[in-house]
């Protein structure tokens, strides 16, 4: 029997995120714990909380699930499954165990689908070396799938989103524009080889270039996921009270992107995005629109962002480069607070 995910979705991957000015507004609300022990919590948006077991052990803890991305169950599971373990790896840490979280219409997609996507969650998960332990199931429409994940770092070697230094050069690992991606897709304006790069550059774990990132005891870093590459750099640049400059010449971005957002194919997510950074960025007079928008795009199981002092950063890149992360390259630069967080040029 032929299952197409995408039937049941109107939005998938991190696409279906709350956009982050809501999401801002929301988290004013929530009651913060107070412990010595907490090293990273909600405060600076980073990508998993840290508790500090003693004094060479700290725990990492993230979860993350969304709707389909692609029509393959199998095929959705390896990538939320990428996904999940992605902020472990962010924060610099070993991912270490995971519990399933699923959301399934029992009534609307036969068991089969549901057992192929936690294999490919499975499969995944044990590319990580990562111990799929337990989880939940609720019956609910439209599907959703993702893990919470539980990593470990020595509390010394931690990478957080407010490690950028003035001086540092900014490394992106993978190429974006997966948004823009499954959107033509959706449209039927792109073929199957755009689409299937895409999906394998959403397959690939960020552990190969977490490994190298921690070689070089880096401090700043994040990964790239819902809120775009321009969001998550602001969100940095606020965590660390400094500005962030990226050219948007020296991105990668996956093949059709500039075609498609050329055509006006942009989701929703560019603009809620753009709409959150705007009043923190400057833009260039000269900046295309076309890659403006792309770096607002909302990215499913992204890269990493890094941010590496000067005097290693081209070592780095090389090391990343031969670890695989073949599309690395050094995007822009960190400044002293100025005027405005973010600055995009071209």
């Amino acid at each position: 029997m032929k299952i197409d995910l995408l039937t049941m979705v109107e939005h998938g991957g991190c696409s279906s995120k709350i956009p982050p000015g809501q999401l801002e507004e929301v988290l004013k609300y929530l009651p913060v714990a107070v412990d010595p022990n907490i090293l990273v919590n909600i405060d600076t948006h980073d990508d998993a909380g840290v508790y500090k077991i003693n004094d060479d052990l700290a725990l990492i803890f993230t979860t993350d699930f969304f709707p389909p991305v692609c029509s393959d169950p199998y095929e959705f599971g390896q990538i939320a499954a990428a996904n999940s373990i992605s902020d472990i790896y962010a924060m610099g840490g070993t991912p270490l165990l995971a519990l399933n979280i699923m959301m399934f219409p029992a009534s609307k997609l036969p068991v089969e689908a549901y057992s192929q996507i936690l294999k490919g969650g499975f499969n995944k998960a044990a590319e990580a070396g990562v111990k799929i332990i337990g989880g939940h199931t609720i019956n609910d429409t439209p599907p959703k799938y993702g893990m919470a994940v539980v990593g470990f770092i020595h509390p010394g070697k931690l990478t957080t989103n407010a490690g950028a230094k003035p001086g540092d050069y900014l490394i992106l690992t993978k190429p974006i524009g997966s948004g823009i991606i499954l959107a033509g897709h959706r449209l039927g304006m792109i073929n199957g080889n755009i689409l299937n790069a895409a999906l394998n550059n959403m397959k690939v774990l960020n552990k190969n270039a977490a490994e190298v990132v921690q070689r070089f005891s880096v401090k700043g870093a994040t990964d790239v996921t819902g809120f775009g590459l321009s969001g998550h750099a602001l969100k940095m640049a606020k965590a660390s009270n400094v500005s962030i400059e990226i050219n948007m010449n020296s991105v990668p971005l996956l093949e059709g992107v500039i075609n498609l957002a050329d055509e006006g194919c942009l989701p929703g997510a560019c603009f809620t995005n753009m709409e959150y950074a705007e009043p923190d960025t400057f833009f260039a007079e000269n900046l295309d629109y076309n890659l403006k928008m792309a770096s607002f795009d909302a990215q499913t199981s992204g890269g990493l962002l890094i941010s590496a002092d000067k005097a290693i950063a081209e070592k780095l890149l090389k090391e990343l480069k031969d670890a695989g992360s073949v599309s690395s390259a050094i995007i822009g630069n960190v400044t002293p607070k100025r005027e405005k967080f973010l600055y995009l040029s071209w």
